[in-house]
């Protein structure tokens, strides 16, 4: 793990110290930034549902929601304006995360929390003020930038302050998060959507404020990480700390790693440099590929759209939002799968697993709207069949949720080494932020255009995903990463790229 320490045969150190409560709270408090960017995927999408909602502020897509029966039902919501509302807050996020990577480094964890917490609650306040698109917008831009420091920070956060043993978990507990985020948004969306008045849309996005209060006013009283303390240069007030966060008195191993550790990190330099070198070809292209294949699953469409999504398939508006709810409920269920199995059978596995089920029900779902709308679009669904198309998509966001949603996160963050970290994580946000934004934005143009043929076009990329997991990915459970190199030198492809210099340069280190 550290450089400096002792590794034992499993590659993990282990370190005096216990789970404190200390730890707990800390943690605890900073997986808010979890909740804020969940929330901010499910509410939208609920929203933009919702009749008053559309009347006041996009009155044209109001009046071809309600309009003749006879217009297809898959151009009712077509509007660059309206999904812009949504996606805009993910250029945002995207722009802010490279903003917020140097204050993370410069000013601590803690401050960019604080700074995220308050952007993101000043951005939630005028959304649900809005009297107009542009404040609307501006709003949104504001929860982005919001979230780009969330998602800078808070991963960063918890894996610096909890005990080794506990780091996977927490991390993955990052994306439980944001689960339960999305769940919550769906449930608030489905009572407000009853509120007399035609106001509830204020109150949805409004109570995205809660999660940004409890996120800034705790950053307020947590301590920064001994990580970056050691790192803005006063080792003394981090060792008590880390004291403190552990329990005991018996720290020094640990302590002596990280200050090692923060010295070779700034031994390292142009890592923008070191990823294009031959040598780093495995780990720049699954950082590049994984999260752009993440993003044409499609998931987006369900998690952003799903309201519109089950509205457009002719479900009701209380039904369209119920049905947001239950696909909710089992993102999260599903998540808590990966975390008992992502270790335990492999990410291959998973990944593979994943991908084919995904295919069957996208394949299945479009089959079934394009029998009973056709290409016309004026169709409908028969309660049965609307009842199947909402259980096909449970099992194509349960395939998701325990596969590639928290592992297109984990394998990138596990598979680059010291010297092309930072580079590989700012490739791996920065491709999923961008692709997340163009979904985003094209989805309902795309529906209105490809029909029913959408769901076979998201089909069709994960086949192509799960080829590349099955030729291209090695398994890359429990290595540690300074023996990741290992891992491409056996690979029937890889190999070709990396040195056996560089193996053999491992062997010294662990032997050291």
């Amino acid at each position: 793990m550290a450089a400096g320490g002792f590794v034992d045969p499993s590659g993990v150190r282990n370190y005096s110290g216990r789970v404190t409560a200390f730890v707990i709270i800390t943690c605890f408090v900073a997986a808010f930034g979890g909740l804020i960017f969940g929330y901010d995927i499910g509410i939208s999408g609920g929203v933009t549902s919702m009749d008053s909602f559309l009347e006041k502020f996009f009155p044209e897509v109001y009046k071809k929601a309600h309009g003749d029966h006879h217009d297809s039902m898959y151009c009712k919501f077509d509007s660059q304006i309206l999904t812009l509302f949504t996606s805009s807050l993910y250029l945002a996020a995207l722009v802010a995360s490279f903003f917020a990577s140097v204050v993370t480094r410069v000013f601590g964890r803690k401050i960019s929390m604080l700074s995220g917490g308050m952007v993101f609650l000043f951005g939630a306040v005028l959304n649900g003020a809005a009297v107009n698109v542009a404040m609307l917008i501006i709003g949104r831009v504001l929860l982005g930038v919001g979230v780009g420091f969330a998602n800078q920070s808070v991963p960063v956060y918890l894996s610096e302050m909890a005990p080794a043993k506990l780091r996977g978990a927490l991390n993955i507990g990052f994306q439980m998060a944001i689960t339960i985020g999305i769940l919550a948004a769906n449930l608030i969306n489905y009572g407000t959507a009853k509120i007399e008045g035609g106001w509830g849309w204020r109150l949805s996005l409004g109570l995205a404020a809660v999660p940004a209060v409890m996120m800034a006013v705790g950053s307020i009283f947590l301590p920064d990480t001994p990580n970056s303390i050691i790192e803005r240069g006063n080792p003394e007030k981090a060792k008590e700390l880390l004291k403190k966060i552990r329990g005991t008195e018996e720290i020094n191993d640990e302590f002596q790693d990280l200050v090692d550790a923060n010295e070779a990190a700034k031994k390292v330099q142009h890592p923008w440099k070191n990823i294009l070198l031959p040598q780093y070809r495995p780990q720049l292209v699954i950082c590049s590929l994984i999260p752009l294949f993440q993003q044409f699953t499609g998931i987006n469409v369900i998690m952003f759209y799903a309201p519109v999504l089950f509205k457009t398939l002719g479900f009701g508006d209380d039904a369209s939002l119920m049905s947001a709810v239950i696909t909710g409920a089992v993102n999260v269920v599903a998540t808590i799968v990966s975390i008992l199995t992502a270790d335990r059978f492999g990410r291959r596995m998973l990944f593979l697993e994943g991908g084919i089920q995904m295919i069957i029900s996208q394949i299945l779902v479009g089959v079934l709207i394009g029998f009973s709308f056709g290409s016309s679009g004026t169709g409908t669904l028969s309660g049965g069949v609307a009842d199947f198309v909402l259980f096909l998509i449970c099992v194509y966001v349960a395939a998701f949720a325990w596969s590639w949603g928290p592992l297109g996160w984990l394998v990138p963050s596990e598979i680059c080494p010291l010297e092309i970290r930072s580079a590989g994580t700012a490739i791996n946000v920065s491709v999923n932020m961008l692709f997340t934004f163009i979904i985003g934005q094209c989805f309902l143009t795309m529906l209105c255009h490809m029909k029913f043929g959408l769901f076979l076009f998201f089909a069709g990329f994960v086949i192509i995903m799960t080829v590349f997991i099955f030729f291209f990915l090695p398994e890359t459970r429990n290595v540690p990463i300074e023996e990741m190199d290992r891992v491409w030198k056996a690979h029937w492809f890889w190999s070709r790229y990396v040195p056996d210099n560089a193996v053999n340069a491992q062997s010294s280190h662990l032997s050291a």
